[in-house]
């Protein structure tokens, strides 16, 4: 608890385990089983409650509640846990859950990753690692999130859904099937509408990886024979390509969603 810097309004639970560096700023409450990893800022008027762990150089803005118990009428109290990465930025009004018995018990979410105001993590819910979520962007339960995702202002994703890795959902969506890694989603209800080649350029993916996703998204998303079959193909064609691999080991995976296609492919 070395050079922790707690403003005499902040309310510090016993109990609570402190990195050094920590500083907690006006108003804001820390529970008693809260652990914050070294040079944590809470602004002020931030709560943080239950068993939460806090990564190393998370920031967290005002009117935040990080840790509360989860919002599912089922939660009756068991011991459940909600585990926060490092380098995260948290900002105004933002919820994050921790998990319930029937989805783990915890709530997970990666590194380097920035909540912006009002957004909110359901119980169960795993996020990876550099992920943006955008002002009131609304994730339920049990969801899990890859890293890199992108997901727009105000946009809303149903329980058990998943958002691939380096995916963008544009503002306004309502997400209600599975978002392939690397895809892109829009409207409501939202349909694949391509690629995210955007961010793969921001991210430095070379014209070669992006010729090939765009040719292994013809593939997947052709008129001919069922989505298995196709998938079957993309894998033999691509064998060697790790990026679309991806995208097939996604799908083959599956989940209690069905995924999001362009308008004009069923579901099969």
């Amino acid at each position: 608890m070395a050079d922790e810097l707690i403003h005499p309004t902040a309310i510090v639970e016993t109990g609570a385990v402190l990195g050094s560096k920590v500083r907690i700023g006006p108003f804001s409450v820390v529970g008693s089983d809260v652990k914050l990893g070294d040079g944590v800022e809470l602004k002020s008027h931030v709560v943080v409650a239950g068993d939460t762990t806090i990564g190393a150089g998370t920031r967290i803005f005002p009117f935040a509640s990080i840790g509360h118990q989860p919002q599912d009428l089922k939660y009756h109290g068991e011991p459940v846990t909600l585990t926060v990465g490092a380098n995260c930025i948290i900002r105004e009004g933002v919820t994050l859950n921790p998990g319930t018995e029937g989805g783990g018990s915890k709530t997970v979410i990666g590194d380097s990753c920035a909540f912006l105001a009002n957004s909110h993590v359901g119980h169960d819910c795993v996020v990876g690692n550099n992920v943006v979520f955008s002002n009131n962007v609304m994730l339920a339960g049990h969801c899990v999130v890859g890293d890199y995702a992108i997901i727009g202002g105000g946009a809303a994703v149903i329980q058990f859904a998943r958002v691939g890795a380096h995916s963008f959902l544009g503002g306004m969506s309502g997400l209600e099937n599975d978002l392939i890694p690397y895809g892109m989603a829009l409207g409501n209800r939202a349909h694949l509408s391509g690629l995210n080649i955007i961010g793969l350029q921001r991210r430095g993916f070379s014209r070669s990886d992006i010729h090939d996703l765009r040719r292994a998204y013809r593939l997947l998303f052709a008129d001919e024979g069922t989505l298995m079959e196709r998938v079957d193909d993309v894998a033999v064609a691509f064998e060697r390509h790790p990026i679309v691999a991806e995208i097939v080991a996604f799908i083959r995976a599956g989940g209690k969603r069905s995924l999001c296609t362009p308008r004009d492919v069923g579901q099969d």
